[in-house]
């Protein structure tokens, strides 16, 4: 137990800059979703709140979709990103769609919790911490981890092609790699059933309070 704590303590310390690059990348699209629904016209916020109110008023009267069917396309949705990450670590070429995937993830964190704070205020903040934030708690460190790891596996990769001396078997890193990716999903699940019986019971049960005044 000692030596695989030691062993994450040293791979934590070995690729610190990767993790805190991946983090700011994350941080970086939370940032620029706030900003795209700040640029937005009033027609075009107008516009996507309908669909929203639809969305709330179907829950409202008892149209939502059940927690098994939240946490099933939930967790299918995480297992798919989750997978796409783990096939572009493997090739180097694929690295820059790595940083562009997970900028677009806090992109959609931040667009999303932005505009319901816009649109809604103190109720949409609240709204957002029911809905959003439980999820995200496991979701977020999941995918900077499983960036992070694709980063590195591609550098692992880089310097493998380009190293002159003889080539390592590169199948036990690999084999670490997908285990670790394995493992990611599973948590994946984990948060994917917090959406389903935590975030989705908690947002239906405050929609309601709020329609049904």
């Amino acid at each position: 137990m000692n030596t695989k704590r030691t062993l994450l303590i040293d791979h934590v310390k070995e690729h610190a800059t990767i993790y805190i690059f991946m983090t700011i990348l994350f941080l970086t699209g939370i940032i620029f979703g706030a900003i795209i629904v700040n640029s937005m016209n009033f027609v075009q916020k107008q516009d996507l709140f309908f669909y929203l109110e639809r969305f709330f008023g179907d829950i409202s009267e008892e149209e939502q979709v059940s927690s098994h069917e939240v946490l099933k396309s939930s967790f299918l949705y995480h297992v798919k990103y989750l997978f796409m990450l783990f096939v572009l670590g493997l090739s180097v070429i694929g690295l820059p769609l790595v940083w562009v995937l997970l900028f677009l993830k806090g992109l959609v964190v931040g667009f999303s919790v932005g505009f319901m704070v816009n649109q809604l205020g103190a109720n949409g903040l609240f709204l957002a911490s029911l809905s959003v934030a439980p999820q995200n708690l496991l979701v977020i460190p999941i995918y900077i981890i499983a960036g992070s790891l694709s980063m590195i596996f591609s550098m692992i990769l880089l310097r493998k092609l380009f190293s002159r001396r003889v080539s390592q078997p590169v199948l036990q890193p690999f084999g670490k790699y997908a285990a670790v990716f394995a493992s990611l999903m599973v948590f994946s699940l984990a948060a994917a059933a917090m959406e389903a019986y935590v975030a989705n019971e908690a947002m239906e049960m405050f929609i309601k309070s709020l329609y049904n005044k």
